[in-house]
């Protein structure tokens, strides 16, 4: 930390923040020092954005804010008009959103995004304001910059479009950066990258308000903590202190439901309690009092009872095989990408496969290789000895239920207009035996009625199945919060009783207690089923606590693979040594 004696760039007493009849912000308060990171910690839903965004007069439609303190750089911004927030909106606080390629306008260049919060602000003569563009995006190490100002968001990677996004927030180099999420979704290198700029631009005298769910991206970078829940803080304190010896209950379920360096079988999420008595919510949503697995590092005692299944599934024959596949795409100017370059890669009955890698490093092409979305060029993958992407989609069709997906943004992958238990139908319909599995025999003739009946059985137990109340069929999936949409994507997933599961991203925009839960019903899931699974993610500390192997991609080729507890402890190819480098860790 490097604050100073001058006066705190925030000061915040007994914000209060009220949609309607319900209180999201109760009685926060807190302060950050010129030079000082602070963060907020605590699931989605617990006012951590309602509380960064009302400090810039953002706090949304229909929001009542009341506040005892309202400072930002000494100015008092208690009962401020919009005119008011305009001039505080960058010159004096600057905002960084989590995703870069909403924020920032796809049809500017971003340049002028930067040079937008100067014309706003400051009147410098426009070649002013481009060189002073060029200075910042230089600043936040955007390699190129002049050509970069060039170039649309939708031309960047991740990477680069948070950096100009933060350029956007320092143009007028304001005392105050408020971060939300900046790094959620980025892959551990550009996620490492990003972090060691907002360190810089700490350690230069801004004072930073990080929000995030990450507790090992807090551990890397803030000073001081807050824990947030329902609105309230819970408990706060340095960042060593409150992380390594929590003293509030939810503050240790927080720490618990990391998933980094905790052993293959224990559970994230604790013993599942009974059902919630509102039927929206997971049945798993109680707050256990204190952490329910064992320390880092130490042994399971009575570990995962699939151990002896498991260890069967492994020694069995392969169920999938992917043999040299290759897959290239032409850019602009015929250029050719080679996108998966001879990949090999096995995947056998009850195992889960970890792939992880940078951002274009092939992952989610490789997925979709082995989903038959697209085709290989050149290799083959057959799946339970037989070809698969050699079929014609006609002759794959009756096996595609075998090979289920899971993706990050499941509200996407959802027709929005169809309700839960439409789209749980749909995917059910693709079970073999459809008629008898309802207790119907599977003529034409069959009764309607108990068609139905057996339908909505079907779809009340795929529910219950991922701690879903049957209440839930009749929502949209745009009514459910993000936990509850992902675990209606594991019920259409298993609906149709695959064999193997392809998962993308499939946790990676979740808060860390959301997370756990899944991580948990995925297991488990496994254990009783024999699941096979593909696990594709950024995080290491995930694909660490999941993956029995782990596959290693960089530039469309697989650089290392083997057991996780090998190539996550003590990797042969320096890109993995790299990739293990640059992830978070929560320390202790």
């Amino acid at each position: 930390m490097n604050t100073t004696t001058r006066r705190p760039v925030l000061e915040l007493d007994g914000l209060s923040v009220d949609f309607g009849d319900a209180r999201v912000v109760d009685g926060v308060g807190l302060s950050i020092a010129p030079g000082e990171c602070v963060a907020l910690v605590g699931e989605s839903g617990s006012g951590k954005s309602v509380t960064a965004r009302s400090l810039l007069g953002m706090a949304g439609d229909g929001a009542r804010v009341r506040a005892d303190v309202l400072r930002i750089d000494g100015r008092d911004l208690r009962g401020a008009t919009e005119r008011d927030w305009r001039t505080v909106r960058g010159r004096t606080a600057g905002l960084v959103l989590q995703d870069a390629l909403v924020a920032l306008d796809p049809l500017r260049p971003v340049g002028r995004e930067v040079e937008d919060a100067l014309r706003i602000h400051d009147r410098m003569p426009r070649a002013e304001r481009r060189a002073r563009a060029g200075e910042v995006l230089d600043a936040v190490g955007m390699p190129d910059p002049a050509t970069a100002a060039r170039r649309r968001s939708g031309e960047l990677s991740g990477g680069l479009r948070q950096r100009a996004l933060i350029a956007s927030a320092l143009a007028l180099d304001p005392p105050l950066l408020i971060a939300d999420e900046p790094t959620t979704a980025l892959d551990a290198t550009v996620q490492a990258r990003v972090l060691d700029l907002l360190a810089a631009i700490r350690d230069r005298g801004t004072g930073l308000l990080l929000i995030s769910h990450d507790l090992a991206v807090v551990s890397r970078l803030a000073d001081r903590v807050l824990v947030m829940r329902e609105g309230r803080v819970l408990e706060q304190g340095a960042t060593a202190a409150v992380l390594g010896a929590p003293s509030d209950p939810y503050t240790r379920q927080l720490i618990a439901a990391v998933p980094a360096d905790v052993p293959r079988g224990v559970a994230l999420s604790g013993p599942g309690p009974k059902p919630a008595s509102d039927p929206t919510e997971p049945r798993s949503s109680a707050v256990p009092t204190g952490p329910t697995k064992p320390a880092r590092g130490s042994s399971v005692v009575g570990a995962a009872p699939s151990d002896d299944h498991r260890g069967a599934a492994l020694s069995a024959a392969p169920l999938l095989v992917v043999d040299r596949v290759g897959k290239s795409f032409t850019l602009p100017g015929r250029v050719r990408f080679a996108a998966v370059d001879d990949v090999s890669l096995v995947v056998s009955r009850g195992e889960t496969v970890g792939l992880v890698g940078e951002s274009g490093s092939g992952k989610t092409t490789l997925a979709r290789l082995v989903l038959a979305l697209t085709s290989p060029d050149t290799g083959t993958i057959t799946f339970d000895g037989e070809p698969w992407s050699a079929l014609d989609e006609r002759a794959r069709r009756p096996r595609r239920r075998r090979v289920g997906a899971i993706y990050q943004d499941a509200l996407s992958s959802f027709d929005p207009r169809w309700t839960v238990g439409r789209i749980l139908a749909d995917a059910d319909a693709e079970a073999p035996s459809d008629a008898d599995q309802y207790g119907v025999a599977a003529s034409p003739t069959a009764d309607r009625t108990a068609v139905r009946t057996g339908r909505a059985r079907r779809i009340a137990e795929l529910l219950d199945r991922v701690g879903l109340t049957s209440g839930v069929a009749h929502r949209e999936p745009l009514t459910l919060s993000g936990g509850q949409r992902q675990r209606v994507a594991i019920a259409r997933a298993i609906a149709a009783r695959p064999d193997l599961l392809v998962c993308d991203e499939p946790v990676s925009a979740l808060d860390v207690t959301i997370q756990a839960q899944i991580l948990d019903l995925l297991d488990e899931l496994q254990r009783e089923q024999g699941l096979a699974m593909l696990f594709i993610s950024h995080d290491l500390g995930v694909v660490g606590h999941m993956a029995d192997r782990v596959a290693v991609m960089r530039a469309g080729t697989i650089v290392e693979q083997g057991p996780a507890d090998r190539v996550l402890v003590a990797p042969e190819h320096p890109y993995t040594a790299r990739l293990l480098a640059d992830a978070p860790r929560l320390a202790h």
